[in-house]
């Protein structure tokens, strides 16, 4: 039927394939993803004073997402690898004294989107975050991964609602 919608990695047989962008434009591409990581208040507290054991948590996550991002066609089999021109990755100590959130946003002029990327690097941020963390809090959790906004190619601009 004309204008319904399906899964773009599959064929009209249901085999999984890589897309091919070979034929659609270049464009400048963004996207933003967040997620969250809530730990007890005394490990918030040694992650924010930089106490851990391990060091840097953040720092560390920090790297760890960047690196992530940049590896997306290795980790995610259908995506394609992308020559990423930025990639920023915030984290926010919530007033709540538990949960740090995650702001990954990732760039590109490329075929196509760059939203496993930012996902990928908040996931990964978010992991690492609780390896550095794990000696002291094992009930961490990591919890609302999530595309924020994306912009460019030819679906256009996708902004979540609140």
């Amino acid at each position: 039927m004309a204008g319904e919608k399906h899964f773009s990695h599959f064929d009209a047989s249901g085999n999984a394939w890589m897309v091919d962008v070979g034929s659609k434009s270049e464009t400048f591409r963004v996207a933003i993803a967040a997620g969250t990581v809530i730990m007890h208040p005394e490990t918030f507290r040694m992650v924010q004073d930089g106490s851990a054991a391990k060091g840097d948590a953040i720092g560390v996550a920090r790297i760890a997402g960047i690196m992530a991002a940049k590896k997306v066609d290795s980790l995610v089999p259908l995506c394609h690898p992308l020559m990423i021109s930025s990639i920023v990755i915030d984290f926010k100590f919530m007033e709540d004294g538990r949960s740090i959130g995650i702001e990954a946003k990732v760039g590109c002029k490329g075929q196509t989107g760059v939203e496993m990327e930012a996902l990928t690097a908040v996931s990964v941020a978010a992991l690492t975050l609780y390896d550095m963390c794990k000696s002291v809090d094992k009930s961490m959790v990591i919890s609302d991964i999530r595309l924020l906004q994306k912009s460019g190619g030819k679906s256009g601009t996708f902004v979540r609602e609140q």
